[in-house]
């Protein structure tokens, strides 16, 4: 009798389940995305650079200059992006001047 009641078989989970809750859950959803998106807006800019991309951008362009010391990293983002470059160091805009 104990195993019986231990049984998930025995038990119809659908029935605890109202037909409601993914009725309500996609409005939310849709809801918490453009808030999400709102949220991680930013204006782009007329500088070039590296993306921000959702706070993953800062993260590289950090990690880069961490990995690659700041004369070597400078000197990949003037390659890539031109004299004038926007990145970010220690999650603060930085901008690279060279020519």
């Amino acid at each position: 009798m104990v195993l019986e009641t231990l049984n998930p078989m025995h038990y119809n989970l659908t029935s605890l389940v109202p037909d409601t809750v993914p009725v309500a859950t996609v409005p939310i959803l849709i809801l918490m995305f453009f808030l999400f998106l709102i949220w991680n807006h930013e204006e782009t800019s007329s500088i070039p650079g590296p993306g921000y991309c959702m706070g993953i951008g800062p993260l590289i362009s950090h990690g880069r200059f961490l990995w690659m010391g700041v004369g070597n990293a400078c000197n990949y983002y003037n390659k890539t992006y031109g004299e004038f470059v926007r990145v970010w160091i220690s999650g603060e805009e930085t901008f690279i001047i060279s020519k």
